[in-house]
């Protein structure tokens, strides 16, 4: 793009009218289904052919979410939703599912794919690869500093779209399974209850450990589009009309690097945010700073007078298209043309008057012509007869408002995207024959592994691991050793690389990948690549496309329900969790810094404490070789109490192996657990069965 884009949420109608009036240059809404906002208004499926039309005619760009994760009954609905996409035609389509994306760029090779923000990507291999896919756009973590923007624009030339203001997740999107867990609502798929802002308590901390503020990068914006970004987006599909257009008319002046009125910004901050802003994670400014829930004083700032001013920004149509306009005489008719920038050109005639009639002097036609106030038109070159026309006023008026609305009505409609084919079915599935489900034991530590775990078809432990203990475990007897590659690598992708090729040279061949980032790292070095559940594969599309993509074996989503997972198709060997604690959230900014003391460089786990006295564990994930002058990994929150579906293996039958992950568990604990898989005996502690029964919305 050769300017930077603004770009508005719409939830609705209203919020349309107002990001576009207010200036945006582009906005981006949800259908009926598929977009990550279930809960927002969103548009009919006429609403959208309505949409589509409003925002052509005044030159704004129209993206549309299908942005959730998709079960297989699913994936050939959204097909069939984006066919009608193509048909107005939208001018991109946001998406998170590996399957659907795949799908879409062998029937649509012509439409804008954008790769949604829920795809996890912070790491430069991982903006490549999707690029190397098709992508024409990426929307980044919000997690990542402007160095880390830096390394992803240089890496590839895909458009980055980067988050500037609105709610600020403590999760990394698309890594998030808190609402799911807690609740059956997957922030995946659209449905997050946002549980996240209810208490959850740090040591030391304030009691709402798991709430950021929100996020203002409005004063980066030029900071932003030197490191690559070409579009500035607003959050707030959920917002009312007044906020999308104070946020978009800060960011339109923030982003041609005028300064924002202090007034205005006032207003912004009055209409929603929480305990105000911050610019953290862009500025490496982590910690207790960056965290703030929605005070009494926050919801009071929204009076109706701060609401009635900002409908101002957006009450009339804000004149946006440059039109010529040529005014002549042909034939006994005075003959008014006006043309876009685009070639369009629209006419009307009137009879002249009568020719002892005066002429309308020249300055008085233009005088005339250039009155386009109420339409997105204002005048460009302006050519007239130099003697002026036999023309009376409304005459002439009636001219002008019908060229103007014969182009506007030109400019609303656009040549279809071409679609075509069917989505082809997913690959066949040969059901695998066992007489007990064979183990992946992971382990965070090599003092956690038992003897028993000699019994499972495999081992993982962190990339960090020290390659000694690993020939050790060996020597032992001990099965292979998968090496897990960190989840989040925010600025450490070198150290990764590096440390690949390390272990690769001592014959570790085998690495687990939670994000497309890690499992690009696998196909540059020639690895093998095992997918782990974070890469979110829920439909036989997506098993063939991780499958396409070099991994050797893939963990399921876990928010998929026996049966789900029972009817996955595809020739991908694949697995599911049987025991451990689930992660809820992959976070950055760990919520154990929110203490007085900042982050407490935890050797063991510590624990949140929600409001009915339950323990979440958090681990913090260092890279390899981590030191104070190279960003941490990031931290990891888990569930209360771990999943347990060891004795349900009659209905695991479509799976290749099961996953034991074990996190807090000492290496007696983690013995116990695999004794009684092994033995087919009860666990004897708590458990819970987590989605695999009650699914999730």
């Amino acid at each position: 793009m050769k300017t930077v884009e603004v770009l508005a949420p719409a939830g609705g109608w209203d919020a349309l009218e107002a990001g576009v009036r207010s200036g945006a240059d582009a906005v981006y809404l949800g259908g009926p289904a598929f977009g990550a906002r279930a809960s927002a208004k969103n548009f009919t499926r006429e609403e959208l052919e309505k949409a589509a039309a409003f925002c052509h005619a005044r030159g704004v760009r129209l993206h549309v979410t299908v942005n959730t994760l998709l079960k297989d009954r699913e994936l050939p609905q959204a097909v069939e939703f984006v066919r009608f996409l193509c048909s107005l035609p939208v001018d991109a389509v946001l998406v998170q599912d590996l399957g659907l994306f795949t799908a879409l760029r062998r029937l649509a090779p012509e439409l804008p794919l954008h790769c949604s923000t829920q795809m996890s990507l912070h790491t430069p291999a991982g903006v490549r690869l999707l690029w190397e896919l098709g992508a024409s756009r990426v929307v980044l973590a919000r997690e990542m500093s402007l160095r880390e923007i830096r390394e992803a624009r240089n890496s590839c030339p895909v458009e980055l779209e980067a988050f500037v203001h609105g709610a600020l997740c403590m999760s990394v999107s698309g890594q998030c399974y808190l609402s799911a867990m807690l609740g059956g609502r997957s922030g995946n798929r659209g449905m997050c209850a946002q549980p996240c802002r209810l208490p959850f308590a740090a040591p030391g901390g304030t009691g709402h450990d798991l709430s950021l503020k929100d996020l203002s990068l409005l004063e980066r914006a030029q900071d932003l589009t030197e490191a690559g970004v070409c579009s500035l987006k607003i959050e707030g599909r959920m917002k009312r009309p007044e906020y999308v257009a104070a946020a978009v008319s800060a960011c339109r002046l923030a982003a041609g690097g005028e300064a924002v009125p202090q007034e205005l910004s006032q207003d912004l901050e009055a209409v929603f945010s929480r305990s105000g802003f911050t610019q953290g994670y862009l500025t490496g400014a982590l910690g207790r700073g960056m965290f703030g829930t929605r005070r009494k004083e926050d919801v009071t700032a929204a009076t109706e007078q701060v609401f009635s001013k900002l409908r101002g920004l957006y009450r009339r149509e804000l004149p946006r298209v440059p039109v010529d306009l040529t005014l002549e005489e042909q034939g006994g008719e005075g003959v008014l043309t006006a043309s876009d920038r685009e070639g369009r050109q629209a006419r009307a005639a009137a009879p002249l008057g009568d020719p002892g009639l005066l002429p309308l002097p020249r300055e008085r036609c233009r005088q005339q012509l250039e009155k386009m106030g109420g339409t997105p038109f204002y005048p460009g070159e302006i050519a007239l007869p130099e003697e002026g026309l036999r023309l009376g006023v409304g005459a002439l008026n009636s001219l002008r408002r019908q060229v103007l609305e014969d182009l506007l009505e030109q400019r609303s409609r656009r040549q279809a995207i071409p679609m075509e084919g069917e989505l082809p079915p997913p690959r066949p599935r040969k059901r695998p024959a066992w007489d007990r489900l064979p183990a992946r034991a992971c382990f965070r530590k090599v003092s956690q592994v038992p003897e028993q775990a000699k019994a499972c078809r495999e081992l993982c432990l962190p990339l960090g691991t020290n390659l000694d203990a690993l020939d050790r475990l060996r020597e032992q007897g001990f099965p292979p050793v998968l090496l897990e590659l960190p989840r989040a690598m925010f600025g450490g992708e070198e150290q990764v690389r590096a440390r690949m090729r390390e272990a690769m040279d001592r014959g570790y061949q085998d690495f687990t990948c939670g994000n497309l980032g890690a499992l690009a790292l696998c196909r540059e070095l020639g690895a093998r690549a095992h997918g782990t559940f974070s890469l979110n594969a829920a439909n036989s599309w997506a098993l063939d496309a991780l499958e396409d993509l070099g991994l050797v074996t893939a963990e399921c989503s876990f928010e998929l329900t026996g049966r789900e997972l029972h009817g996955l198709s595809g020739s991908l060997p694949r697995g599911g969790m049987v025991y451990g604690r689930q992660a809820l959230m992959l976070v950055r900014n760990c919520p154990l810094a929110n203490g007085a003391q900042g982050c407490r460089h935890c050797k063991e786990p510590g624990a949140l404490t929600d409001r009915k006295g339950k323990k979440f564990p958090v681990l913090c994930e260092r890279l390899p070789g981590w030191s104070k002058d190279v960003p941490q990994g990031g931290a990891e929150v888990f569930n209360s109490v771990p999943l347990w579906l060891g004795d349900r293996e009659e209905q695991l039958g479509n799976l290749d192996f099961g996953v034991f992950r074990f996190t807090v568990e000492n290496s007696v604990e983690s013995a116990a657990v695999l004794e009684a898989y092994f033995r087919q005996e009860a666990l004897g502690f708590d458990y819970t069965r987590g989605l695999f029964s009650r699914g999730v919305e």
